[in-house]
């Protein structure tokens, strides 16, 4: 009987201790399968390449490399958005209205303007009128009292009155109301225009006046300051254009906006020196003086400056914050 029980348990072969999930499971297997699934590692490798390969495309555009028409149109499209573009452009079309405006106050003579009747027309007084006015020996006090009597004009650089162009000993009888004006210009010398300035114009022995003398040196140099600025400007500006980069026009911006100082403070210097000139020198009776069109257009062209420094530098920052902000996203 032994023997036999012996032989029964002998004939059942020998198990191995089962997993709950079955034969050959392990714990966590099943999760290690499905990421094996999904792709693992190769997936990320696919993914940082596509990404290393476009950042290697976007700096090669950036770069201008991209070859031709298209290298350069992505590299714009890549730098700058539709708005700085816009923005740049505005601003250029806006500093060649300022200077062009600029340069024409400065060129002309119409800065005030003299409104007086016609004088007679006598050869004996309109040749010692003009004598008077265009001898290297005028004084201030001379030459403004001509400029008062004959409907004068007084720019930065030239003062000119009007006389009669063709004058007699009598006056004709048909002509005795009307006759042939011209308009004789003198320019002021160097020495002129950085000459004193007296407290009684006209009186050597009444004591320099400073603040007149310092008006008019800076009305007269300030403009000059303000057109250069421009042009150093405009000069960054084209070099900006070259490097295709708008960084650079925040200098340019700057001397905008020096160059419109300039222009602001030249204009308050000439509206103080007229003021305290006719203090001094008042009007005759029927005469009246008024500003004319050089001195608007020089009003016009600062707002003008200011309007195009102020593109500039938004323009030139706001791109360059962007456009590091994407590199730094672009590295990331």
């Amino acid at each position: 009987m032994p023997s036999t029980a012996s032989r029964s348990f002998s004939s059942v072969p020998p198990t191995t201790p089962t997993s709950p999930l079955g034969a050959g499971a392990r714990p966590g297997s099943g999760r290690r399968r499905r990421r094996r699934s999904y792709g693992g590692g190769g997936l990320c490798r696919e993914v940082r390449q596509r990404r290393r390969g476009e950042s290697r495309v976007l700096w090669f555009e950036l770069e201008g490399e991209a070859g031709g028409a298209g290298g350069w149109a992505s590299s714009l499209n890549a730098r700058m958005d539709n708005r700085f573009a816009t923005a740049f452009v505005i601003a250029c079309v806006l500093s060649l209205i300022s200077t062009i405006y600029m340069a024409a106050s400065i060129g002309t003579d119409f800065w005030y303007e003299y409104r007086s009747p016609v004088q007679e027309n006598s050869s004996d007084l309109n040749k010692s009128i003009w004598t008077d006015f265009a001898s290297d020996e005028a004084d201030e006090k001379t030459y403004n009292d001509a400029l008062f009597r004959n409907n004068g004009t007084v720019g930065l650089w030239r003062r000119c009155i009007t006389i009669p162009q063709n004058t007699y000993w009598y006056s004709p009888p048909e002509r005795t109301e009307s006759f042939d004006m011209v308009t004789k210009c003198i320019s002021f010398t160097l020495n002129e225009q950085f000459e004193e300035k007296f407290v009684d114009p006209g009186n050597h022995n009444s004591g320099i006046d400073l603040l007149r003398t310092y008006l008019w040196r800076c009305q007269f140099l300030l403009p000059f300051v303000s057109l250069g600025l421009m042009c150093f400007g405009a000069l960054i500006g084209l070099c900006a254009c070259i490097c295709r980069s708008l960084y650079p026009t925040i200098a340019t911006g700057i001397l905008h906006l020096l160059a419109g100082l300039c222009t602001l403070g030249s204009v308050s210097c000439y509206v103080a020196g007229i003021e305290l000139l006719h203090q001094k020198l008042e009007l005759p009776e029927n005469v009246s003086g008024e500003f004319g069109w050089s001195f608007c257009l020089a009003c016009v062209s600062a707002p003008l400056q200011f309007m195009a420094s102020a593109l500039f530098i938004w323009a030139a920052h706001t791109n360059r914050k962007e456009y590091t902000l994407m590199k730094a996203y672009r590295v990331a």
